[in-house]
């Protein structure tokens, strides 16, 4: 684990460096309070801390007020090491956010014992954040795909129109869904189904663009978000994934699978009011029509929802069969 070593004598400063090292800790060091809070700011700062109470530009309970004001994570546990030993000056140092003190000079299994017990307390946060964050990617992705689920993808639309809506910017959504997948799970099971969709996820997401989104929408059928993506562009988007899903066959357990996809596209453009609702409907009635017209390819409907004074939505051919 890494610590922070802050003070500004250079003695006390190494000894405690050779201290700790010795007990398997991997030191960052600091000669004054500027540096030591600059440390403990970054990205990878230490979890645990030393900090001289006099330090030039900032004291060690200085630093420690400036931490806590952000409550940032994962939790600095961070110790004052002090020559004070009024009973006012070491409230002041706890107060100021320090978790502990060791007094000047320290004795060695002291200080050993109270980091032992940092340490103690910042492995268990550890642990916590971990298991929020598992709970968090169980309530947002689902289980099987490890994409978007239903619920965080139509989120991430409504946040996506938006964002459209101030930067006015088009943004295309598709909804795809496997073709003739009740036969897969017919005659190879549903094992083989839920490997199917697996597979069929991840080729599409490997595929798509750093800031587009999938998610599962229910049973075989996903949803796309393309941002700035006009007619045009969502067209060619979703005929790239159409072909990065059944360029290849699929391996299965020990059978190969060619599987296909239908997709249907609609697009929000800029400067109107749209509801997720009236885009997901429109999207699902470009791939009925899809099916329609024979399955495995694109089809594109304008959108015709709430502000767009369109009595005829335009339909677009198919780009590929």
């Amino acid at each position: 684990m890494k610590i922070l070593i802050a003070d500004d004598s250079i003695v006390s400063r190494h000894l405690l460096e050779a201290t700790v090292r010795s007990w398997g800790y991997e030191v960052v060091s600091a000669c004054d309070g500027l540096e030591a809070l600059d440390i403990l700011q970054r990205q990878d700062a230490p979890c645990l801390a030393i900090l001289d109470w006099m330090m030039p530009g900032l004291t060690g309970p200085e630093v420690c007020a400036r931490i806590r004001q952000h409550a940032r994570e994962p939790y600095t546990y961070i110790l004052l090491l002090t020559s004070k030993s009024l009973k006012e000056d070491l409230i002041e140092g706890m107060e100021s956010g320090a978790d502990d003190y060791v007094t000047k000079p320290f004795d060695r299994h002291e200080l050993q014992v109270r980091l032992r017990a940092g340490k103690r307390l910042v492995d268990m946060q550890a642990e916590l954040l971990a298991a929020r964050e598992a709970l968090r990617d169980q309530a947002t992705h689902d289980s099987l795909t490890h994409i978007w689920n239903r619920t965080a993808i139509l989120e991430l639309l409504t946040r996506e129109l938006a964002r459209g809506g101030r930067e006015s910017a088009p943004l295309g959504v598709a909804i795809f869904d496997l073709d003739r997948f009740k036969s897969i799970n017919d005659q190879h099971g549903h094992l083989a189904g839920d490997g199917v969709l697996h597979e069929a996820a991840r080729r599409i997401q490997s595929s798509m663009r750093q800031y587009d989104a999938i998610g599962r929408y229910g049973g075989e059928e996903f949803v796309i978000l393309l941002p700035g993506c006009d007619e045009i562009n969502s067209l060619n988007q979703a005929e790239r994934l159409r072909k990065a899903l059944s360029h290849t066959e699929m391996r299965i357990n020990d059978f190969a699978l060619t599987v296909t996809a239908s997709f249907g596209v609609t697009t929000a453009p800029c400067g109107y009011v749209h509801t997720p609702e009236n885009l997901i409907r429109r999207a699902d009635e470009a791939l009925y029509l899809a099916k329609k017209m024979g399955r495995n390819r694109v089809e594109f409907l304008a959108y015709d929802g709430p502000g767009v004074a369109s009595e005829h939505p335009a339909e677009h051919e198919s780009v590929a069969q």
